[in-house]
């Protein structure tokens, strides 16, 4: 059942600021809006026309609490569906509260955990996956993390979706068709057409599946580890990447006992940087403790910068090639990118000896001087180089949504299981089972198919206001 009382909530964020705008939808939004509006040219808002705007005050009686600027949005020309206002008052949260309260007093009660965005789905505005996309969109804080929501908000990857539960559907309902004459052994779905259609869905759903992996990490951002001895420094890296002093640097090895973290944008996509403290043998009870916590931090990344000190690396070379090979052998999917420093301390021939030494480890070596932040622009771009963002470019849609990806899977496994069937003749009441699972889980993905826990569970995730 679609609700249709009024509700209320603010749709800037709290605090104080230049500008609030509070927002009313439901059935008497307009009317109670008008309750409480004093028109500069004695307008009735009700009598008003939809996407307009008007200038007045709020009014409790004979007490004005603040002039504003009310735009009037009628159902089902709003982003609800429904008759909706919006106030934009003066942004003190004294000014906010006390035009919230009266709006309570008038017949509002205060919206729930994204329900502006559920009330615009129940009533057609957006499917599913597009009401998804608007809390991606309002959380995306890089240009990646941007695009995907943009695009799947436009309706891009449910129209997508939409389209291969279409054409399923109708092979769908020839085969339901062939149940009902099961006495008179007809076919009338063409098996080398509905064979097309599903090594069709099948290439599209793999495709799909596979930009999660990649969907992930940009909305997420991307965990990178830096790694390495004691005083090779870890923490003088980080404080390049980020031209800032985040982390503390010293002379004493063993300084970084816990981790840092920190973001960083490079080239659109959001990188973690994790500080960690330096591997070695010691007494040292807190010490080693933030050594453990440094092999969980490598566990968790997707990329492992493995620092080393080129100074001493003349004397003890093939220690650090051990201690290399150890990190890669334990973790051998993850991309390591080694990186010697203090290149700015090095002679030429002793550059040869490292290149000479590494080769053998088969992993891409990059030469920085931290303190000078000298070849920081190289490891960026390297970085950037592990993550695939071809799809982006080519406006290719990007699933970046667990649920999604969950329902992918599972519809995935039952067009295989139908294809299955098609090559072994199996009988078309099997196969329309299998056909009708896939369709469920397509309708999960726009929302065809919806129950009140799935949709609690989403919205509940949504800020207020929106």
């Amino acid at each position: 059942m679609i609700p249709n009382d009024s509700i209320v909530a603010l749709a800037t964020p709290s605090g104080a600021g230049a500008i609030a705008i509070l927002r009313i939808s439901g059935q008497d939004a307009i009317k109670i809006g008008n309750s409480v509006f004093r028109s500069i040219k004695n307008k009735d808002l009700t009598a008003q026309k939809t996407h307009t705007l008007h200038l007045g005050h709020i009014v409790d009686g004979e007490k004005t609490l603040d002039q504003v600027l009310v735009s009037i949005f009628k159902g089902p020309n709003s982003y609800t569906g429904e008759n909706t206002i919006e106030i934009s008052c003066h942004g003190s949260t004294y000014i906010q509260q006390q035009i919230i309260q009266l709006l309570l007093r008038k017949g509002c009660r205060m919206a729930d955990a994204g329900e502006f965005t559920l009330r615009a789905f129940l009533n057609g505005k957006l499917d599913l996956s597009q009401a998804e996309a608007v809390a991606d969109l309002i959380s995306s804080d890089n240009e990646a993390s941007h695009q995907i929501a943009m695009q799947q908000m436009r309706g891009g990857f449910s129209n997508e979706i939409a389209k291969l539960r279409e054409e399923l559907l109708n092979f769908a309902s020839l085969i339901e068709l062939e149940l009902d004459f099961a006495e008179e052994d007809v076919e009338f779905a063409d098996r080398t057409q509905f064979h097309e259609l599903v090594n069709r869905i099948e290439f599209v759903l793999k495709r799909l599946i596979d930009s999660f992996a990649v969907g992930n990490v940009i909305k997420n951002g991307i965990p990178v580890a830096i790694v390495g001895e004691p005083n090779v420094g870890k923490s003088t890296l980080l404080n390049a990447l980020l031209n800032e002093e985040r982390a503390i640097v010293s002379e004493i090895a063993g300084t970084t006992r816990d981790t840092i973290e920190d973001e960083l944008v490079i080239g659109g996509i959001g990188f973690r940087f994790i500080d960690t403290a330096g591997i070695r043998e010691t007494k040292d009870y807190v010490e080693s403790i933030g050594i453990q916590k440094t092999f969980e931090k490598i566990e968790q990344a997707q990329v492992v910068i493995f620092l080393f000190d080129g100074l001493k690396f003349k004397v003890s070379g093939f220690d650090y090639i051990t201690e290399i090979e150890k990190v890669k052998n334990k973790y051998p999917l993850k991309p390591i990118l080694v990186v010697v420093n203090k290149i700015d301390l090095l002679a030429e021939n002793e550059m040869v000896s490292i290149n000479n030494q590494l080769e053998t480890l088969n992993l891409k070596l990059l030469k920085i001087s931290a303190k000078n932040k000298e070849g920081i622009e190289d490891l960026k771009n390297q970085l950037l180089s592990f993550v695939n963002t071809g799809a982006l470019r080519n406006n290719e849609t990007i699933v970046t949504n667990t649920r999604h990806y969950d329902s992918l899977l599972k519809a995935l496994e039952e067009i295989q299981k139908v294809k299955f069937g098609l090559e072994t003749n199996l009988s078309s009441d099997l196969m329309a089972l299998d056909i009708r699972e896939a369709l469920y889980q397509f309708g999960l993905i726009t929302g065809q198919v919806t129950n009140d826990e799935l949709l609690g569970n989403i919205f509940a995730n949504f800020c207020i206001g929106k």
